[in-house]
């Protein structure tokens, strides 16, 4: 059966890392990173007139959803031509959406596929460590308000789906445990 794959978890907790190593681990996966889109998000900044902050009130009104929109629908287009398609992105309020990922399902039905979660766990302070080192633009805000940031994020599993696998990754031990374990789980 086809699967679509949502690699998740707030910024900087491995998702990219370990969905490069999973797509290159599945045969024939189609791999989308919704940080792609950031390009077309900076100039809508831009254009609007916006400071740059990914985590502002405008972005949340006017960019976030139509990026994931964007990217599922070349998630769903992918499945058409490919039994595996894997992306990489947050989905922080989406995952716990149960009429969203309800819907999600019913589409993904419609395409023979089902959905696969990947929620990657890592410890606030190493997810910190590693903002701070990957030096990115987007994470200036982020850096900047750090306490007021992290608050906002819900670092916890969804208890929600059953088809969720964690992977630990604070640790390279876990890393390669639990890399072994999710492959196993999506060729399942």
């Amino acid at each position: 059966m086809k699967k679509l794959v949502l690699v998740t978890s707030p910024p900087a907790c491995g998702k990219t890392f370990i969905s490069k190593k999973l797509a290159k681990a599945l045969p024939n996966c189609v791999y989308l990173d919704k940080d792609t889109l950031i390009v077309l998000s900076k100039q809508i900044f831009v254009v609007a007139g916006e400071e740059y902050n990914r985590s502002s009130d405008f972005f949340q009104r006017e960019i976030r959803d139509y990026e994931y929109y964007a990217i599922l629908d070349l998630a769903f287009e992918a499945l058409e031509y490919n039994d595996t398609v894997l992306v990489n992105a947050p989905f922080t309020s989406e995952i716990r959406d149960n009429e969203y990922l309800d819907n999600l399902r019913a589409k993904l039905a419609e395409k023979g596929a089902e959905l696969f979660v990947v929620w990657v766990h890592t410890d606030i302070e190493v997810c910190h460590q590693r903002m701070i080192k990957r030096g990115s633009d987007r994470d200036k805000w982020k850096l900047e308000h750090w306490e007021e940031y992290s608050a906002s994020q819900n670092f916890h599993r969804p208890r929600n789906i059953p088809e969720l696998f964690v992977f630990h990754n604070s640790t390279e031990e876990e890393y390669k445990s639990s890399m072994d374990a999710a492959v196993k789980a999506i060729r399942g």
